[in-house]
């Protein structure tokens, strides 16, 4: 796969040089129109593609450059709609809550932006994590690193105990309820005081665990983890900052509740049944 595609991501590591870039492509997907094109010049200046011209085009300006990808297969960037991009899974993943700080995240996390990248997604959408991905975003934004374009929710949010508690399966004399500051809430007004915090910290979308998971320190992931006046109130302060809702959900009450308050979408779905899926269409959600 490697040697047969070679994705657009290229552009975002050309973004930062002045000159323009013409890519000789053997061949292009164009996915508006699915079709496969054939010997094609892409035009790149900045991060902006000025022109696809047929056949192959050479620069008149002795400073722009020539990219041959005349053996290749060309294709825009890949979308991932659900990432957690500061980290992967490894054995000492659960430890590394334990040893590492912030900046042993962000350091990590600037790998796993590049290897993205480089696999061909140029967009990201980020689920949660730590708080460092709102800073990940940025400083690919300003060019300083490199990676995809994210949208982040920064830090998920939950209930006591529930899928997005950070404090799950840590001592109790370690630390103590983590409040709406971390995403934990238990009444409608940590709601809206969580959402409001998401949105001073910078995140693009709010992200909310509306069942348990299935890494979860819980019985099971089919019971729902809100009220519903909780989940109403969470969507409504997000609308009201213009920001969208994921709502993680693999039990049906759960999803059932998230729909109703109005999420844009429904994230894994495990266990939906038909009912459920005729509300998601009723209130039109993803």
């Amino acid at each position: 796969m490697k040697n047969l595609f070679f994705f657009i991501a290229i552009l975002f590591c050309l973004s930062s040089t002045a000159q323009d870039s013409y890519l000789h492509c053997g061949k292009l997907i164009d996915t508006k129109n699915g079709k496969v094109l054939t010997n094609k010049t892409i035009v790149v200046s900045g991060n902006t593609i000025k022109s696809v011209s047929d056949g192959f085009i050479n620069p008149s300006n002795a400073e722009d450059t020539v990219i041959d990808l005349k053996n290749k297969t060309v294709m825009p960037g890949l979308i991932d709609m659900h990432v957690h991009i500061e980290g992967e899974t490894s054995p000492t993943r659960y430890l590394d809550r334990f040893t590492n700080n912030p900046a042993d995240v962000a350091f990590g996390a600037v790998n796993i932006a590049n290897r993205t990248l480089m696999a061909g997604f140029t967009t990201v959408r980020d689920l949660g994590g730590s708080g460092v991905n709102v800073a990940l975003r940025n400083a690919i934004a300003k060019g300083k690193i490199k990676g995809p374009r994210i949208f982040t929710a920064e830090k998920g949010i939950g209930t006591t105990g529930g899928h997005a508690d950070p404090t799950n399966g840590m001592s109790k004399k370690l630390m103590g309820d983590p409040g709406p500051a971390e995403g934990v809430i238990n009444s409608p007004a940590d709601a809206r005081k969580a959402v409001r915090q998401r949105y001073k910290n910078g995140a693009d979308l709010i992200k909310i665990t509306a069942t348990g998971g299935v890494l979860s320190v819980s019985k099971n992931g089919h019971n729902p983890q809100f009220t519903q006046e909780e989940v109403d109130e969470i969507v409504k302060t997000a609308n009201e900052y213009g920001m969208s809702v994921a709502a993680h959900a693999h039990g049906v009450e759960g999803m059932k509740r998230a729909i109703r308050a109005g999420v844009q979408t429904i994230e894994h779905g495990s266990m939906m049944d038909k009912e459920t899926a005729a509300l998601m269409k009723q209130y039109g959600t993803y």
